[in-house]
């Protein structure tokens, strides 16, 4: 996440991010980009890591990861009083219904696991997270699509109206980690898996996540 007024990364990847860093003893440099580009802009070497990659086989054929440092599953948030959710819904078809409208952010892996998984319901594909939940919140979109920990945010949130989801089966359950380009060695990788290794061992990434979640909410009152 950036903040607009201070151009500042938040986030507990920026902040294992920064961590690494620290223990290479170099100065972390972020740079923009978008989910659509995040893959192609680590091939292009516009960077050295990319940040928070889910890791499947078809990203695998481009990139090399890291160990995970965190796993991923993707729910469903709407509004309860939604009549078109069926009272109980436990899968993706329950939900997959014309009339039904799905909001998620474009190009990520949330995007190609619900795509692959409706056939009658509509994907309303959005830049950003922003514009994702303002479709929920405007009733523009009926179910959220997103990383079961950003729902959690976004229902804690709006806990008078909103619920998620985690469907059964589930629509991807993934490692998450440091996208690192092709050609970088097994012993520089090996650097890098050592480093979160430790971090996830010792809690360390549980505690920064906490850390997130309490910073999202905070500023969200």
């Amino acid at each position: 996440m950036r903040d607009p007024a201070t151009g500042e990364y938040s986030g507990f990847f920026a902040d294992l991010c920064r961590g690494f860093a620290d223990a290479l003893k170099v100065k972390p440099e972020f740079v923009d980009t978008t989910w659509d580009n995040i893959v192609a802009g680590l091939q292009a070497g516009k960077w050295d890591l990319s940040l928070a990659l889910n890791r499947t086989p078809a990203r695998a054929m481009a990139v090399q990861f890291s160990i995970p440092a965190m796993e991923y599953q993707i729910s469903l948030a709407y509004n309860k009083e939604n009549p078109k959710i069926p009272a109980g819904a436990a899968s993706v078809a329950d939900i997959d219904k014309e009339g039904v409208t799905l909001a998620v952010m474009s190009g990520t892996a949330q995007d190609k696991a619900i795509s692959a998984a409706v056939k009658n319901a509509t994907i309303l594909r959005l830049p950003g997270n922003d514009e994702t939940r303002l479709a929920i919140v405007s009733r523009r979109a009926d179910i959220l699509v997103d990383a079961s920990d950003t729902n959690q945010l976004f229902t804690q949130s709006n806990p008078d109206w909103a619920v998620a989801m985690n469907p059964t089966p589930a629509l991807a359950k993934q490692g998450v980690a440091f996208g690192l380009p092709h050609q970088l060695t097994a012993a520089d990788v090996e650097v890098v898996n050592i480093f979160l290794e430790e971090k996830v061992a010792t809690g360390e990434v549980d505690a920064l996540i906490r850390k997130a979640v309490d910073e999202v909410l905070k500023g969200a009152q």
